[in-house]
Formats: structure tokens, sequence, C-alpha cells
């Protein structure tokens, strides 16, 4: 889940008229005594995706209204620019800075112990400091019961898997996702293509028509806005039910509601918040953290108008594997 590569755009603040001036959060170490949060977040790609970059925006509006927060938020593209963009709300004081995901966390890195009154948190990644962490939101327990339904509905035992960049979280959805596939049946196939971007839709498009010109009747994509791109390719080959999609990160079961036929969903404004709670109660803890399923922060949403497509057989399969991951006892990296 990293994302586009746009330029870097001037900070905005947010604010949320009355709800800003009366609404303070509580005291935090470092913080003027009764002043509200400031957060920040910075994303990789456009606001309004529909995906990635749409929840992680959504959690920040979370956190100035539940919170009382004043925020501000950019759109970055390089990795240069990355660096920078946490390094000004450093030096603008900012109490959290929020990089919506693993491509931040070597820029987290680097400039964290700059700004040792600031916390940084990312969405992926690996770099713990005392002053950062990250959210490792587990979509792959939901790409997994993707794969038992794409093998469920498959009528050609193929898939097409469209990646917006190769980075580990994206690869562990994907993975998942197989892993489902070949516990309903283990000679499934899949074909994945990166993009190189998060945002080019024509690229998208024609990396998933090849898919189907070689034999796939399923359609997953993880690459944010670009994924638009992999819906309507769906749509061009549909005649008869031909073609299956699905969503990710937000619910995008209505943007080609006559293909997908479910979405998995992240939380990410729950997850967010929580982290923004914790900071300014001063009980931010710089470790990894984990959420998944069992924390509602991951789901899996059906389309309704294409439900009943789903057997009752199928629908059976999918909740068995759903409770044995809330149970802890079936690993959706590992398979059955």
């Amino acid at each position: 889940m990293t994302r586009n590569r746009g330029r870097l755009c001037s900070t905005t603040i947010l604010v949320l008229g009355a709800v800003l001036l009366a609404v303070h959060a509580p005291a935090r170490a470092g913080a003027a005594a009764g002043s509200p949060l400031k957060a920040a977040l910075l994303v990789s790609g456009p606001v309004d995706d529909q995906s990635w970059n749409q929840i992680g925006y959504q959690g920040l509006l979370r956190i100035a209204g539940d919170l009382g927060a004043a925020v501000a938020y950019r759109q970055v593209g390089s990795a240069a620019e990355r660096v920078e963009g946490l390094r000004e709300y450093g030096r603008q004081g900012f109490d959290l800075v929020i990089g919506h995901g693993e491509e931040y966390a070597g820029p987290v890195a680097q400039v964290g112990p700059e700004f040792p009154g600031t916390i940084f948190v990312t969405t992926g990644g690996d770099t713990v400091l005392p002053n950062a962490a990250p959210i490792r939101l587990a979509m792959e327990e939901a790409t997994y019961l993707l794969g038992i339904l794409a093998a469920g509905v498959s009528r050609t035992g193929q898939a097409g898997l469209i990646g917006g960049e190769p980075l580990a979280q994206i690869q562990r959805t994907f993975d998942a996702f197989t892993a489902g596939a070949r516990s309903v049946n283990p000679s499934f196939r899949v074909s994945t293509v990166f993009l190189g971007s998060w945002t080019d839709v024509a690229e998208a498009r024609a990396q998933a028509l090849e898919r189907l010109r070689e034999g796939a009747d399923i359609l997953l994509p993880n690459a944010d806005a670009a994924n638009a791109g992999v819906f309507q390719a769906a749509q061009e080959a549909n005649a008869g039910y031909r073609v299956t999609a699905f969503g990710m990160n937000g619910n995008q079961n209505a943007m080609a509601p006559e293909v997908i036929l479910a979405s998995a969903v992240l939380d990410v404004p729950a997850a967010f918040v929580q982290v923004a709670r914790e900071v300014t109660e001063g009980r931010f803890v710089a470790a990894v953290h984990r959420l998944g399923m069992r924390d509602g922060a991951v789901a899996l949403i059906f389309n309704p108008h294409l439900e009943s497509r789903v057997s009752a057989d199928l629908r059976r399969k999918v909740e068995e594997a759903k409770e044995r991951i809330l149970a802890g006892t079936l690993d959706p990296l590992a398979g059955p």
C-alpha cells in the first residue's frame, strides 16, 4: 500500500469551525496545556481515490472530529519529498505525523530522531523508534477469504493480480489470496503484474485485459486509484458474468456493482483515532501496532447485488475460514 507519485502540495490546515475551538484534546507531554492535538498526514496519491489514500484522509478527518485536533495533509511523490514532508511537519511542531504507507518507514527512520517531541506513525513497515511505530493492518486476512470466493466462482481457475508497486505488504495480500484460492482448488493459477504507479488507470486497464486474454476470469487489484482501470476492463469483458473482480482497501463495490463481488476493507479511520487518542493521553507505545479482523480493523464486505452468485456451500467455506482466522488457528499466509 504505497501510493502514487504526485507533486508536493502546500500544507492544508482543515479547521472544523466551532468544533476545533470548543473541543480540546487532553494535555500532552511537551504540548501547551489545553492546546488541541496537531496531527498531520502524508499521502502518496489523491485523497479521492476511493481506496487507500481516501481512507487515510477519512482517518485524519476523524481525528479532527473526534479529538478536536488541528490537522493538515500533503500529497507527496518522490522519496525526497516524503523526507521533506515529514521534516517540515516536525519543524512546525506537530504532535503526530502519519506517513500513510510502507514507503514512509525509511523516511521516518531518517527524520524521527531529529524531532523527539513528535510522534511518527506509518501504516506499514518496520521502523520502531522511541517516538515512532508502524500500524500493521492485516489485509491478508480478508484477501484470503477473497481467494476462497475466487476459486469458488471461477470457471477457468485463473486470476489476474494487479498491484501498484511490489511492496511487501502488497505482496502479502496477493500471497494470502493465492493461499485462499488454493485451499479450494489446489491447481488455481495466478498471474501477477505491478504497474509501477498507483494512478495509471490506462495501464491498469491494459494489464487487466492482458490477464483476461491469458485466461483469467478473476481480477484482484491493489493499486489504489488505478483500480478503476481494472474494473473498467472487467466491465468490458463481462458478457454473461464472465469476469469477477474484487475491491480493495475501501468498500469499492459501488464502483462497478455488476462485476465486483466483494471488497476487502480496512477501517483505517478507527486505527488512526485509536493511535491519536493514545498520543493525546500520553499512552502511545513505540511498538508495532497489529490490527486485524479481531480488532474490527479488517473486513470482507459482499456486494448485495451479486451476493446471490455465492452458493451456500461456498459461503460456508468463507465463514469457516473467517472463524479460524478470528480464533488464531488459520494463518492466511500459510494456508490451511
